[in-house]
């Protein structure tokens, strides 16, 4: 059989015998010329019978060395098959050319780190803050064909990544970004470079992630890239609204965590002294010995998305006693062998020294210190914190909610039993973070304290404490509550020996402790007085209502007997589903006299603007409701909160709270309760125009109307529907007040069967406004 020189095929029967091929003969008599077979082909495909053909056409070819076992031959005992219409086998280059490989990574470092708020940190690397996009830009070996090539990222962190526990993320391709989700999006792509928008949840673990680009190409071949020097710091991120340390005023964002100098404060009352303290949180070398210290902390590497569980970690990290953390206390007035507590003007030498030093704990400490520290690392991690000091500062060390003062029956005190303290000063911290870990209203601040004085959970650390659990005595709430409840508002009880060994209360002091609570003011060097965040005024009902409720949870409840009489029921209800947006809110409280005799009090109503992560924004309205009750009498209040109270004030979800204390005359029992309800948002309203067939236009008609007295601005309405059509976003501009919108939205179904249509409005001034309608797509 005659070889087919224009198709380069010959008889498989003749090679597999070790025949010669008559295209080899005819290519000696014809000097190689009208062949159709390149000799070095041959010599890759079949040595064995083509060798002196090879090696006459490598004559006039480049000379080339030979390579016995080269990637590029076949072996001496091998058969090659070949059949009629099949090309020859690639070579390793051309597999190389296919392959689908990274070249390089660019994190595009500046773009991202100021679009992060994160272009402050000293140093080159990729510092992200989570639940917010940000973008790489790949050189790849080839253009990426979207239809045929794989790519992904991958992110590790921690000494077990697992993607279980988050500390292994793998992030797709995807065609769109949605919401909460790890997701990369391709934006650009020209020639063999691509630009990927890449999203993050906003509950991602806060660390240093190993960044991994994945690819594949059609031949199923992966192939991964890693390069230290692309790894990416993730931090917390109080500019995203999903974040649950999310800070929506941004002068405070300025100030707790971007400002890297602030005030200390210190002395008495009646001398407040003050002094700076250079943070240093961004500082070169403070992010890894923050992270650092994080590591080597108790906290898993799973638990480290929760600031609760951060901060709680940073607190007992920042002190030494129980897990050599970064300062070691010292009140003795000798400081051998290390800094005097007053010598230090900031963290940074501390916290470098710490992590050089493989975590050696500095010398000295002392509140101030420990508070200063403790800023530093929480606003380097990204959680929003401040410095507090307290004057008159309690010290209780039975859980007894009281700083008790004992004496002899000679009135000589009892120094063994007299371990409560006050301080002239002492100074901790505050957090900003929501606590849905807690009741609704808990969120906002919360102290934390990293000087050690009493264990938690086995530990020396203390909080988060929510501040508004603090106010108002509900100190069984976590974490540690009780103990800085006692600091700022406990009452000084003094108790006297009996001739029995007994004790008995011969006095108290209800204004003894918690002065002038302090901290640096917002954008300014000023001081700011924050007592009023932690206790309600001396003397007030409401604060003598919190001391009792808090004592009655300590260990000398007895000091604050209930009464005996505890006739008196109160609730709050409202009718139907509630308040609607734009008019004044009502509510009904409900007071229920059970007794046969006639019963007084009065009731301190508070309502504050509240986000729907618990935190509360600031009180709207305050007002005192004196009640008579008459015996057996059920009396109902109908409670109004004026449109113009609340009109400028809401945050997203329109949600409000309202707290109401009193106490009974007759009785002294304590009336307390709250109520969170919210302004309801009215719908949009769709109604299906015309008949719903694949293949057919249809439409759909959108009314809403505007339940404000004032005109919406930049109104926007987005409208999509799987099966129906992709999202649309209509702007509608402004809506006048009390005005009706009308829109007629048109698509083309894509899809049989029951399908929604949902739309939503975005607007600054109205929120959680949407609808949805159900339609049954016909098949053509």
């Amino acid at each position: 059989m005659p070889v087919d020189s224009t198709e380069g095929r010959f008889p498989l029967a003749r090679v597999a015998q070790g025949e010669e091929p008559k295209a080899q003969q005819g290519a000696e008599s014809e000097g190689q010329e009208g062949s159709g077979i390149c000799p070095r082909w041959l010599q890759r495909m079949c040595p064995c019978c083509c060798k002196g053909q090879a090696e006459s056409g490598a004559a006039a070819d480049t000379p080339r060395a030979d390579k016995t076992g080269d990637d590029d031959t076949v072996a001496d005992t091998g058969v090659l098959l070949i059949t009629d219409g099949v090309k020859p086998q690639t070579g390793a280059s051309e597999l190389e050319e296919l392959t689908l490989t990274v070249r390089s990574v660019d994190v595009l470092k500046s773009k991202n780190r100021r679009e992060h708020h994160t272009d402050r940190y000293h140093g080159d690397d990729l510092i992200l803050r989570r639940g917010q996009t940000f973008q790489l830009l790949l050189d790849l070996s080839r253009p990426f064909n979207p239809d045929t090539d794989k790519l992904r990222l991958e992110l590790k962190t921690g000494p077990r990544p697992l993607v279980s526990k988050g500390s292994h993320v793998i992030i797709p391709l995807v065609e769109e970004l949605e919401d909460d989700r790890w997701e990369a999006k391709i934006v650009e792509q020209d020639g063999n470079r691509i630009k990927l928008s890449v999203n993050s949840l906003p509950t991602a673990l806060v660390g240093r992630y190993q960044l991994t680009v994945v690819t594949s190409d059609p031949k199923g071949e992966f192939t991964s890239t890693h390069d230290p020097k692309d790894d990416i710091y993730m931090l917390f991120n109080p500019w995203c609204e999903d974040d649950t340390v999310f800070m929506d005023d941004e002068e405070e964002r300025k100030e707790y965590v971007l400002s890297d100098t602030g005030r200390v404060y210190y002395g008495t009352e009646k001398q407040i002294g003050a002094r700076t303290w250079n943070f240093g949180q961004f500082d070169e070398g403070i992010l890894p010995a923050c992270l650092y210290i994080l590591e080597k902390s108790d906290v898993l590497t799973s638990g480290r998305g929760n600031p609760v569980n951060v901060v709680r970690a940073i607190s007992a990290m920042i002190n030494s006693p129980d897990d050599r953390g970064v300062l070691e206390g010292n009140w003795s007035g000798n400081y051998v062998g290390g800094t005097a507590p007053t010598a230090w003007s900031g963290s940074v030498d501390i916290l470098k020294k710490y992590h050089s030093e493989g975590g050696v704990p500095d010398k000295y400490g002392q509140c101030w210190v420990f508070s200063g520290v403790t800023t530093s690392v929480l606003r380097c991690l990204g959680i929003p914190a401040r410095s507090v000091t307290n004057f008159q500062s309690a010290h209780d060390t039975d859980v007894s909610l009281t700083t008790d003062v004992y004496f002899d029956e000679d009135m000589q005190p009892l120094h063994e039993l007299n371990s409560d303290s006050v301080w002239n000063f002492h100074v901790w911290n505050d957090c900003w973070m929501a606590r849905p870990d807690l009741p609704p209203g808990m969120g906002g601040w919360q102290a934390v304290d990293s000087t050690p004085q009493e264990t938690s959970q086995g530990t020396f650390r203390c909080g988060p404490a929510s501040l508004a659990a603090i106010r108002r005595g509900l100190v069984y709430h976590k974490y540690d509550t009780a103990f800085v409840f006692a600091e700022v508002n406990s009452d000084k009880i003094y108790w006297q020996r009996n001739l029995d060994g007994t004790f008995s209360q011969i006095h108290s002091e209800k204004k003894a402790v918690g002065h002038c609570i302090s901290t640096k003011a917002v954008g300014s060097n000023e001081r700011a007085d924050i007592t009023h965040l932690y206790k309600h005024p001396e003397g007030s009902e409401e604060e003598r209502i919190a001391v009792e409720t808090a004592g009655r949870h300590g260990t000398k409840a007895f000091v604050y007997t209930s009464p005996m009489a505890e006739d008196v029921c109160m609730e709050v209800t409202m009718e139907g589903e509630g308040p609607r947006m734009g008019g004044d809110a009502q509510l009904t409280i409900v007071l229920r006299n059970q007794s046969s005799q006639p019963r007084s009090t009065t009731l301190h109503s508070q309502v504050a603007v509240m986000y729907y992560t618990g935190v509360l924004k600031g009180t709207v309205k305050k007002d005192d409701l004196p009640v008579q009750l008459m015996p057996n009498e059920v009396k109902t209040i109908n409670w109004v909160l004026p449109y113009q109270n609340y009109q400028d004030q809401l945050v997203d979800q329109a949600a409000l709270m309202l707290t109401l204390s009193g106490r009974v005359s007759e009785t002294q029992q304590v009336l307390a309760t709250q109520h969170s309800f919210r302004l309801r948002t009215p719908d949009l309203n769709i109604t299906p125009v015309g008949d719903a067939v694949v293949g057919k236009e249809m439409a759909a008609k959108i009314c809403f109307t505007n339940p404000l007295p004032r005109t919406l601005k930049g109104v926007m309405v987005r409208v999509e529907g799987l099966g129906l059509q992709s999202v649309r976003e209509i702007t509608v501009g402004d809506v006048g007040g009390h005005c009706t919108l009308t829109l007629t939205e048109r698509f083309v179904p894509t899809l049989p069967g029951h399908r929604k249509l949902v739309a939503s409005m975005d607007c600054r001034q109205l929120t959680q406004v949407h609808g949805v309608v159900d339609i049954i797509v016909q098949e053509k």
